[in-house]
């Protein structure tokens, strides 16, 4: 991984504000692709079965997003807004792009208080404990976009990974 960290930001307290009054759908169907895309790759089901059925939320606060999801029989799925969730994760972006690329761990997070997560303990945990179990690194190699280039090209696919620097 690279030595570059994603700088201090916030958005514009003016763009929550437009953003919380647009539809949450598109970005909770953008979430739940992304977590679908994971699921059985690097998120493992058997691990996530007590999700299934749950009103899981997340909150990205400076955004102005709250989305609502649920892990049904076939993967994620957004839920209609509203109700009580039985989870909700509250963050600002830069702190859910960090937590994704692994600048953070959950833990600094939560005891900074800029990882708030409300409802029942045990589903915290389970998405906690999922989130430091992930081998980023290793997921990182799989899905570099080299990688991932070379497995969709057909004249490529079977052939060995040469060095750059090899003639």
């Amino acid at each position: 991984m690279s030595s570059f960290r994603i700088p201090a930001f916030t958005l514009p307290a003016p763009l929550a504000r437009l953003a919380s009054h647009l539809p949450q759908r598109p970005p909770t169907l953008a979430l739940t692709t992304a977590l679908n895309l994971a699921l059985g790759r690097v998120l493992s089901r058997e691990d996530l079965e007590p999700l299934t059925g749950r009103h899981l939320r997340m909150r990205v606060r400076d955004a102005g997003l709250t989305l609502d999801f649920t892990l049904g029989p076939r993967g994620f799925v957004p839920l209609a807004s509203g109700g009580e969730p039985d989870l909700t994760l509250t963050a600002n972006v830069r702190d859910y792009i960090a937590l994704a690329l692994r600048e953070e761990d959950p833990d600094t997070l939560f005891f900074g208080r800029r990882l708030l997560m409300e409802g029942a303990t045990d589903l915290g945990l389970l998405v906690k404990n999922t989130l430091d179990a992930i081998d980023w690194d290793a997921l990182h190699a799989e899905y570099a976009p080299s990688s991932v280039l070379r497995r969709l090209n057909p004249l490529t696919r079977n052939r060995p990974q040469q060095s750059l620097g090899a003639h």
